[in-house]
């Protein structure tokens, strides 16, 4: 029998998160509300120059993600054939909660590249709770999330905000191995 690939909740804050990994495949329970909850709590510890709070979460509801799936599986087709579109679906209906980041956009360049910053740290943050909770999770900023429909479907203004990643989390229906960390690449010490 494999040994769980999930920390134990005795386990190190290290452990957590080197033995993290990115999930693909996931079971279709619902995801309890407690434990996206504490992903969120987890997201607003992300460090954030001059609180500036830049992130707009949105949490998406069946009906949203269906909208997202048709939107995708549509353009999938487009230029893929139907056979990509149906696996794509098929995949996509799956994932059981869907959580999009964007970013305030500011008019100040360094100020948005802090916000942003501070946006992908929390999503880091929320998938780290998620893992340490049993559950895997995806981020992605696949082509959907750039196509001209998606912030109509979520309700956003793209002048206003930037997605900078839509979360997908879950039990893990299968767990890809881990690939080998090195931690001494593009690394520099300096005297």
């Amino acid at each position: 029998m494999m040994e769980s690939p999930f920390p134990q909740k005795t386990c190190s804050f290290e452990d957590v998160i080197n033995s993290r990994v990115t999930v693909h495949d996931f079971k279709t329970e619902t995801v309890p509300q407690e434990i996206v909850d504490k992903a969120l709590l987890s997201f607003a510890a992300a460090p954030n120059h001059f609180l500036t709070r830049p992130w707009r979460i949105y949490v998406l509801g069946k009906k949203s993600v269906d909208k997202i799936v048709e939107l995708n599986s549509s353009r999938v087709r487009i230029d893929k054939g139907e056979r990509a579109a149906q696996i794509k679906r098929k995949r996509w209906e799956k994932v059981p909660c869907w959580i999009l980041v964007n970013c305030a956009i500011s008019e100040d360049e360094i100020r948005f590249q802090e916000d942003y910053a501070a946006c992908a740290c929390g999503i880091q943050n929320m998938m780290l709770t998620f893992w340490s909770n049993g559950y895997g999770t995806k981020w992605t900023t696949g082509p959907v999330t750039r196509y001209p429909d998606f912030p109509g479907i979520v309700g956003f203004d793209a002048n206003e905000e930037v997605v900078v990643g839509l979360l997908w989390a879950g039990l893990p229906n299968t767990i890809p191995e881990k690939r080998v960390r090195d931690s001494s690449r593009n690394v520099t010490w300096l005297p």
